[in-house]
């Protein structure tokens, strides 16, 4: 709250009081008191004016900036209510009711909206576990007699299947913390369960499985690496080079206070103006429009579950000989955001 600005808007008030004043000193002049009389009465009345300003403004300069400062401060503006003081003039506290009723009518509407998101996503859930059993079935069926699904049906479905589970894995990593359990985590299991889930992707696109040195643990929680990782590799499958020795590669690279989990293809890889924004929501980039209709969800998907676990997760890539993704874990005994 700045003075200047403060005594501008008081400029009528200043005009009033120098017009009563005028008026003081044209009965003083018409009664003829006494020139120490008027010098006297002119300090008294400067002084009482000076103090009735100073003392209004720092009452008013402490309450608005304590609500300015604690506004920039919050992540949530609309709860600064809660970390003020009443305060004592009436301005302020017709703005203190003010806030108040409108922090209380924006908190009703956001519990009723959050309360029907809530109900949304928990009929998305229930519809997409009631979904993967047909699925599953179909995926068994096409299994088991391949002579009835031919390739491109199994392909389909290999495909929806991926999608639901985007799905399920998106609405529910808005409450995360309520659907993950960090814990020491075996990786090679984990990259076993992937490999075993792309067995016959990667069998009909000839591509090589090749995992190295990954008897380490760390710290995360399976089901969502299981995920992270089925992501990268339906990638690695879905943009590979029609080559003879076509391979997705995993391994570790162990440095002072992270894991690193590196996952490499020989793919057609990434173009270098895509490279930046490959994680970002629904963006399909080149090979995306060219290739195959990518819904551009898979990796942001991932690279947000990544944030959520603590992990970080990164990608380089040369168009035409390969893309490495690097998922790095803290070493330490506690939950830490890798940085």
């Amino acid at each position: 709250m700045k003075f200047s600005k403060y005594l501008k808007d008081k400029l009528y008030v200043f005009l009033i009081s120098g017009v009563c004043y005028g008026i003081i000193l044209l009965i003083f002049f018409a009664f003829k008191i006494d020139k120490e009389v008027i010098i006297a009465t002119s300090f008294i009345f400067a002084i009482c004016i000076s103090l009735l300003f100073l003392i209004d403004y720092l009452r008013k300069k402490k309450f608005y900036a304590e609500l300015l400062s604690n506004i920039d401060a919050l992540d949530k503006g609309y709860l600064v209510l809660e970390t003020l003081t009443k305060p004592e003039f009436y301005e302020g506290e017709l703005l203190y009711q003010a806030l108040y009723n409108i922090n209380k009518s924006m908190i009703e509407n956001i519990n009723i909206i959050e309360e029907h998101l809530q109900d949304f996503k928990n009929y998305i859930e229930m519809w997409i576990h009631e979904v993967k059993k047909p699925l599953a079935t179909l995926t068994l069926i096409g299994n088991n007699h391949k002579d009835a699904f031919d390739k491109k049906t199994r392909t389909q479905l290999k495909r929806l299947e991926n999608y639901v589970e985007q799905v399920l894995y998106y609405a529910r990593s808005e409450n995360a913390e309520k659907d993950y359990l960090i814990k020491e985590t075996d990786l090679s299991k984990v990259i076993k369960n992937v490999g075993l889930k792309n067995m016959d992707d990667l069998l009909e696109n000839k591509i090589d499985y090749i995992v190295e040195n990954i008897n380490v643990k760390v710290l995360t929680d399976s089901k969502w690496l299981e995920f992270i990782l089925d992501q990268i590799i339906n990638n690695s499958i879905k943009y590979k080079r029609n080559i003879k020795d076509s391979y997705i590669k995993l391994s570790i690279s162990n440095e002072k206070n992270l894991t690193a989990l590196i996952i490499e293809d020989n793919g057609i890889g990434i173009k270098e103006s895509d490279l930046k924004q490959v994680f970002n929501k629904s963006f399909t980039g080149e090979n995306g429009r060219n290739i195959s209709k990518s819904t551009g969800m898979g990796l942001f998907i991932a690279k947000n579950m990544c944030e959520k676990l603590g992990h970080r997760i990164d990608i380089e890539s040369k168009e035409n000989k390969y893309t490495r993704v690097y998922i790095k874990f803290a070493k330490n005994k506690y939950y830490e955001v890798v940085k």
